[in-house]
């Protein structure tokens, strides 16, 4: 017989993980990091658990969530690639035209965002 433990370990590992595109948002500033990820909930929890233990690769997002608080952010999905039996779809370049259009709707580069130029968060 399995325990409760062991259950929830065993849901978490058969669980699907869905791509798609994320936000992170300074309320105070209006700043935005935008960006995808094949696994868009999991890299959401990556960026909080990094922020909360001053560990976040991001300098300048670093240093406003210590200047603003959590309290002051919001995280979010924005979309996600839908699955498709065609072979020919391609869910990375999917991914990729979605932040893509994400970032055209939110500004997120130089003063308005976390995104350096490059497109890289």
């Amino acid at each position: 017989m399995m325990t409760s433990k062991q259950t929830l370990k065993r849901q978490y590992l058969e669980t699907k993980t869905r791509a798609g595109v994320y936000a992170i948002r300074n309320q105070i500033t209006g700043r935005a990091l935008v960006a995808g990820s094949t696994d868009v909930q999991g890299i959401l929890n990556r960026h909080r658990f990094e922020l909360r233990h001053g560990r976040h690769r991001n300098a300048r997002l670093a240093q406003d969530w210590v200047e603003h608080g959590e309290t002051n952010f919001l995280f979010e999905v924005l979309d996600r690639v839908k699955p498709s039996e065609d072979p020919a779809f391609n869910a990375a370049q999917e991914l990729d035209m979605l932040v893509g259009l994400w970032r055209q709707e939110i500004p997120c580069v130089g003063e308005f965002g976390y995104d350096e130029p490059g497109g890289k968060p």
